[in-house]
């Protein structure tokens, strides 16, 4: 296990240098005249434009910027915002908070209710049941995340007022932003603040956790059939073992192994930030730090995040292959 760990560390270090090439080159490549000019666009004068290439170091050779740019980031420097000065690390560190607690709120709610209801299914496959499973999941998968974000918002929020539509907490609420994690700050500062914290998290979640809903769903009942009609399932009935028995030890610890693979994938996804659903929630998450950044041509914190967003994707996927050794006994890394 430790020689498998330590092979996929291994061939990650080509891939991020890949990746690091290709993002040091997109900023450099950008129309407008320069990285300066983009970066400056409609502001960019010739006294701004030299101030600029002379601090970044846009004015050196290419392949000395590369080194430099390489050298900042193997000591943990990944640049810092035109807008606000702040350091990339020191504002990421603030906002992935954030993106983490959204994340974990969708992926609950994708994954208690994806699961039993792939499992419904596959107990009851062309039945009437599995076609009501099957429109709820075709239904999740299709309707665009930002639709679903701002009718639920509509709907809860506007319309019946049960829920609150923007933010992690309501603004008058006097919580110290101790972790960046709303639920802990609240618990942190006491009272009932935490239920101001769940009940701003309820909407945001299950409309980012729509997709992952609908492919957890299909992905459990597709694997679940699959796994009923193997020889040791048979026979495993066969010698008179209870159905929960034959469900739990037989057919879902093996039709855990595609699912893990798929829930590892959306979790790295929805962990690069959640772009429209914090958007739509106005979520102080690493997301719509993304947007803001575009918008104002902050194409520093971009390139940083973009990189960040790389090595969470891939050391999400190491934890999932390592995962599967666990699940799986017959299943050995060597």
């Amino acid at each position: 296990m430790a020689r498998f760990i330590i092979r996929r560390l291994l061939v990650a270090i080509p891939v991020l240098f890949g990746l690091s090439v290709i993002l040091f080159l997109f900023l450099r490549l950008l129309p407008g005249g320069g990285p300066a000019e983009a970066i400056l666009g409609q502001h960019a004068t010739p006294q701004l434009v030299a101030q600029i290439s002379a601090t970044e170091g846009f004015d050196k050779p290419l392949y000395e910027q590369y080194l430099t740019y390489i050298g900042r980031l193997l000591h943990g420097d990944m640049g810092s915002s035109f807008i606000d000065g702040r350091q990339v690390a020191d504002t990421f560190l603030i906002r992935f908070p954030g993106t983490l607690e959204l994340t974990m709120g969708a992926m609950i709610f994708a994954i208690g209710l994806g699961i039993p209801l792939g499992r419904l299914a596959a107990r009851h496959p062309n039945s009437w049941i599995d076609a009501v499973v099957t429109v709820i999941s075709l239904f999740g998968i299709s309707i665009p995340v930002f639709v679903l974000g701002y009718t639920l918002a509509f709907v809860f929020g506007v319309q019946l007022h049960w829920l609150p539509t923007f933010g992690q907490l309501d603004p008058r609420l006097d919580v110290d932003p101790v972790t960046h994690f709303a639920i802990i700050d609240a618990l942190l500062a006491g009272h009932w603040y935490v239920i101001d914290a769940v009940s701003h998290l309820i909407l945001p979640s299950i409309a980012l956790g729509s997709i992952p809903l609908a492919v957890f769903t299909r992905i459990t009942r597709a694997s679940v059939i699959d796994v009923s009609n193997e020889d040791y399932v048979r026979t495993a009935r066969a010698k008179g073992l209870t159905d929960r028995r034959v469900n739990d030890r037989h057919i879902m610890r093996n039709a855990w192994l595609p699912l893990t693979t798929v829930i590892g994938l959306e979790t790295g996804a929805l962990l690069a930030g959640a772009v429209l659903t914090e958007t739509v929630f106005t979520w102080n998450g690493v997301g719509s730090w993304v947007v803001t950044s575009i918008q104002n041509h902050d194409f520093i914190v971009v390139q940083s995040l973009v990189l960040i967003f790389a090595v969470i994707f891939m050391t999400v996927n190491l934890i999932v292959d390592v995962g599967y050794a666990f699940l799986n006994p017959r299943i050995r890394y060597s």
